[in-house]
C-alpha cells in the first residue's frame, strides 16, 4: 500500500446553505467538501474528475465514503482539508481527508474511494486501469511541488 505523507491542502470558508437550523455544518455537507479538494488536487495534478479518452469519458465513480467527527465548523469558519494518498490500486484511488479549523485544530477526517471507469453514453461504465501519468502524480511524495 502506498500513503502519501504530505497533503494537498484546499481552504474553503462554510457557506450558510452548508449549515444545519443551528448555523454547524451540516454533517453531509463534509462529503462534498471532500469531493471538492479531491477535485482541486486532480486540477492541479493537471487533470479532471472526468476527462475525454477516445470516444469515452473518464470518470471515478465512489464506491466508498466515511467521515467522523471530532468537533465542528460554524457558518463563516475557514476550514483547511488535507488530502492525503493512502493507496493507489490498479484500478482506484483511496484518499484521506483531514479537516482543520483556522486555530489548526481537527474537527473530523474522512475516507473516500474512487475508482476508474470508461464511461460510454448508452453504456454501464466500465472499470478501467488508472492512467499510467495520472498514478505517476498521484504516488508522487509531495504533490504540492
Amino acid at each position: 500500500m502506498y500513503r502519501m505523507t504530505s497533503a494537498f491542502t484546499y481552504t474553503r470558508r462554510v457557506e450558510f446553505r452548508d449549515t444545519d437550523a443551528a448555523g454547524i455544518l451540516h454533517f453531509t455537507s463534509y462529503f462534498a467538501y471532500m469531493e471538492e479538494a479531491e477535485h482541486a488536487l486532480l486540477r492541479h495534478l493537471g487533470t479532471s474528475v472526468m476527462q475525454a479518452v477516445d470516444d469515452a469519458t473518464l470518470g471515478w465513480p465512489r464506491v466508498s465514503a466515511t467521515c467522523d467527527f471530532a468537533g465542528s465548523a460554524k457558518f463563516e469558519d475557514v476550514l483547511s482539508i488535507c488530502v492525503f494518498i493512502d493507496r493507489v490500486g490498479t484500478t482506484s484511488v483511496t484518499y484521506r481527508f483531514e479537516f482543520l479549523n483556522a486555530e489548526d485544530q481537527q474537527i473530523a477526517t474522512g475516507k473516500m474511494t474512487s475508482v476508474c471507469c470508461r464511461i460510454v453514453p448508452g453504456q454501464a461504465p466500465q472499470t478501467t486501469p488508472v492512467p499510467a501519468a495520472l498514478k505517476t502524480k498521484l504516488q508522487a511524495t509531495d504533490p504540492t511541488s
